[in-house]
C-alpha cells in the first residue's frame, strides 16, 4: 500500500519517553527548552518557543501582534492571505478581529502570487501571512521586500516546509514570525506540537507569556511584556495578557530532540523521491505539477488535471483508491469555497482561478523518509491506465 504517511519513530523515540516518564517531570520544562535551543540554532534564528501543535503556532504568531509596543495589528486592519492553506492558517486572523484578505495563488508553484498581492496593500494593511505549501517555499525575498517597503509585517506559516530554502536560506526564517508543525505526517513528528521561530526579542517575550496564560512566570526580570515585582512568589501568578493555554510536554519536547537529530536524513530521502517523482510524471501530458523555488522540503508530490484532459479527479481518485494508493486535496483546495467563509470577515475577488483550478482537479501523494521508488512507479501506471 502507498500511504500519505507514516511513522518515522523507532526505538530512539520510545526510549526517550519512558526516561521521561521515569523522570516524573512531565509538564513543560527543560526537555523543551533544550528542544527550543536546539531548534533555534538549527534553523539560525535568535529564538523559538514551542508550542502544542503548529495550528496553535499560528495563533500565537498572530496574536503576538496584536501586544507589540509600536506598531501592533489593531481589530479591522488586513491580514492579506492566500487561497490555499489549512483552516487554522486563516482562523487565528479572524479570532484576533483581523479581516482576511484573500489572494490567489500561482498555478506554477501554487504558493501565493506576488504581482497580486502588491496590488492588495493599501493603507489599512497590517501584515501579510504567507503559506509555503506541500514543502515548497514562496518568493520569500520578494515578500520580504514589499512587507519592508510598506511597513507591514511578515509572517510565514511553514508547518508544511520544515527545511526547505530559498536564496540559501531557511523557509520560516524570513517573516517576523515564522510556524511550523511537528504532526504525525509532517517532517518530523512528536505525537503533536508545533514551534513559532522569531529574531524579535519583544516578539519572544509575548509568545512565551501568552503561551502560558498570559502571565509573566516565564519571562526573564527584565523583558519587553511587563515589569516584574521582584517578588518571586507573585510574580508566579502575575497576569498581564490576555493569554491561553498552549504549552507543550515534556514529552513533545525530547521527542523533538531526538527527531530533529535525525531529520536531516529524512530530507535527504524525500529529496532522492522527488527527483525520481518528477522524473516519472513531469512530462506527462494533461497534467501540471508544482514548480519548485529554491529547495523543497517534499511534504508531497501534487498533481493538477489540466481542463484538456478530458477526466475527472474523481475517476483518477477511485482508480488510485482501488489500487490501494492513498491521496489527499492539495490543502483544504479554494478555502474560500468552505461553508465556514461565511462566518468570517473577508475580502476576496468573486473569481480565483488558480486555486479554482486546484480545487476542483487537484491531488498530492504523499512523501516518506525512505525509498518510494517501487510505490511511484505503481502510481505512475495507475495514472496511465486511467488516463488512457
Amino acid at each position: 500500500m502507498y500511504n500519505l504517511a507514516s511513522s518515522t519513530w523507532d526505538l530512539e523515540e520510545t526510549s526517550a519517553i519512558q526516561e521521561v516518564v521515569r523522570s516524573g517531570k512531565l509538564t513543560m520544562g527543560k526537555e523543551v527548552r533544550n528542544f527550543e535551543l536546539e531548534f533555534a540554532k538549527f534553523f539560525g534564528s535568535r529564538y523559538a518557543v514551542m508550542v502544542n501543535s503548529g495550528s496553535s503556532a499560528n495563533l500565537l504568531a498572530v496574536t503576538a501582534l496584536m501586544y507589540k509596543a509600536n506598531r501592533p495589528l489593531t481589530p479591522g486592519m488586513e491580514v492579506i492571505v492566500p487561497t490555499i492553506s489549512w483552516s487554522t492558517t486563516y482562523y487565528p486572523v479572524f479570532q484576533n478581529g483581523l479581516v482576511l484578505k484573500f489572494v490567489d495563488v500561482s498555478i506554477d508553484d501554487l504558493n501565493i502570487d506576488i504581482k497580486k498581492v502588491k496590488e492588495s496593500i493599501n493603507s489599512n494593511t497590517g501584515a501579510i501571512f504567507a503559506v509555503n505549501l506541500l514543502g515548497n517555499p514562496s518568493s520569500l525575498a520578494d515578500l520580504r521586500q514589499i512587507a519592508d517597503e510598506h511597513n507591514i509585517y511578515l509572517i510565514e506559516d511553514n508547518c508544511e516546509s520544515m527545511g526547505a530554502q530559498i536564496e540559501g536560506k531557511y523557509a520560516g526564517t524570513w517573516g517576523d514570525l515564522g510556524t511550523f508543525s511537528f504532526y504525525f505526517s509532517h517532517h518530523i513528528n512528536t505525537i503533536e506540537g508545533g514551534m513559532v521561530l522569531t529574531n524579535d526579542e519583544e516578539l519572544r517575550d509575548i509568545l512565551v507569556s501568552l503561551r502560558a496564560h498570559g502571565w509573566t512566570r516565564e519571562l526573564s526580570d527584565e523583558n519587553f511584556v511587563h515589569k516584574k515585582t521582584g517578588n518571586q512568589w507573585e510574580d508566579l501568578f502575575n497576569f498581564v495578557l490576555p493569554g491561553y493555554n498552549l504549552r507543550p510536554t515534556e514529552i513533545q519536547g525530547v521527542l523533538g530532540s531526538v527527531q530533529l537529530k535525525k531529520f536531516p536524513k529524512f530530507l535527504l530521502a524525500r529529496a532522492k523521491n522527488q527527483d525520481y517523482f518528477l522524473s516519472k510524471f513531469e512530462n506527462v501530458p494533461g497534467i501540471k505539477l508544482q514548480e519548485v523555488n529554491g529547495i523543497s522540503s517534499s511534504f508531497g508530490f501534487s498533481i493538477v488535471l489540466t481542463e484538456e484532459l478530458g477526466i475527472t479527479r474523481s475517476a483518477v481518485i477511485a482508480e488510485l483508491s482501488k489500487n490501494r494508493i492513498e491521496s489527499r486535496p492539495i490543502v483544504a483546495g479554494n478555502f474560500l469555497r468552505n461553508p465556514v467563509i461565511s462566518r468570517m470577515k473577508v475580502i476576496a475577488d468573486a473569481f480565483n482561478p488558480a486555486a479554482d483550478l486546484v480545487h476542483s482537479n487537484g491531488f498530492f501523494l504523499g512523501n516518506h523518509h525512505y525509498g518510494l521508488e517501487h510505490e511511484i512507479d505503481q502510481a505512475y501506471e495507475v495514472m496511465m491506465k486511467v488516463m488512457g
